[in-house]
């Protein structure tokens, strides 16, 4: 069990301990600093204090990590939408709702579990928990993926994001109504550090890079095209709030007023890359997902 001790400074004075422990570490959440709290392994000063307690200076804080516990990933029968497989790549179309890879939280019914049930020869780069995962869409964001099926592609696709090769196109709908037909928003992107759960727009942040083209605009709202040049944590997300257009349904950065659409209205429609073993370019479009499309002519019948 690895042990951090931590003197609290002026600047910490009176802020809670679970919000001064998880800044500490952009990798740990506010959710599981306070399992630890509840389960004995931060100490104060020698002893427990709950998760609301209010850091004086020179408070002494040691955590005690606990060894995470092993976890084997189960294969799962799932119906999976492919679009392309070969001895080298998968490329699948994740449906709305569907968590890419098992986290706390989401151990099963993730597309993991399902890529596992149907093949079981993928990249073990990423470790158990995302066997071929090259890269990642939210779990309220559908839309195709590529998946790595041996080390050698997983190589080859990675270096191809590293150097913004790879051709990412995403459909969303957005609040307001935009004026300009096209338009590029470059902006660094980071945690927030008054909710870590959070990405924003913040100074030192990562380099961060999105095109949008507007393709049809509604009296309160536009669908937009957007081209990812970098892929960011939540990167359309964060930038359309940036600019003052906000995904609809986004429970996180979008406007309380929001349509109630169980996560925002974002499909990763256009993916392009080149295979691995070939070098041939190949790409690939996946139509919107039903919901988005009805949403889209309820607006054009001004409904």
């Amino acid at each position: 069990m690895n042990k951090i001790e931590h003197v609290i400074v002026e600047a910490e004075k009176g802020e809670r301990l679970d919000k001064v422990i998880t800044g500490l570490n952009s990798e740990w959440s506010r959710s599981q600093v306070q399992q630890w709290i509840r389960d004995g392994h931060i100490d104060v000063n020698g002893g427990n204090e709950k998760a609301n307690y209010k850091c004086n200076v020179n408070d002494i804080i040691v955590i005690s990590i606990p060894e995470p516990e092993p976890l084997n990933v189960e294969p799962e029968h799932m119906e999976l939408d492919i679009y392309f497989e070969d001895a080298d790549v998968l490329v699948v179309n994740k449906p709305k709702g569907m968590v890419v890879h098992p986290a706390p939280g989401h151990y099963t019914g993730t597309l993991v579990n399902g890529i596992m049930a149907h093949c079981n020869d993928l990249s073990g780069i990423n470790g158990i928990m995302r066997p071929g995962i090259v890269h990642r869409i939210d779990k309220d964001t559908s839309g195709l993926l590529m998946v790595a099926k041996n080390d050698a592609a997983h190589v080859s696709l990675v270096n191809q994001l590293v150097e913004k090769s790879v051709t990412r196109k995403y459909f969303a709908l957005v609040h307001g109504v935009i004026p300009h037909d096209h338009g590029t928003i470059d902006a660094p992107i980071g945690r927030d550090k008054d909710d870590r759960q959070s990405m924003t727009v913040v100074d030192g942040g990562k380099h961060a890079v999105t095109h949008f083209s507007v393709l049809e605009r509604f009296s309160d709202y536009t669908y937009v095209e957007c081209v990812l040049e970098t892929g960011r944590t939540h990167q359309i997300r964060v930038h359309m709030k940036y600019i003052g257009y906000s995904l609809v349904g986004d429970p996180k950065y979008g406007p309380r007023k929001t349509m109630d659409m169980d996560g925002q209205v974002l499909h990763a429609g256009i993916l392009g890359f080149v295979h691995p073993r070939t070098n041939e370019y190949m790409e690939f479009s996946a139509p919107i997902p039903d919901y988005f499309g009805e949403l889209l002519g309820k607006l054009r019948d001004g409904n």
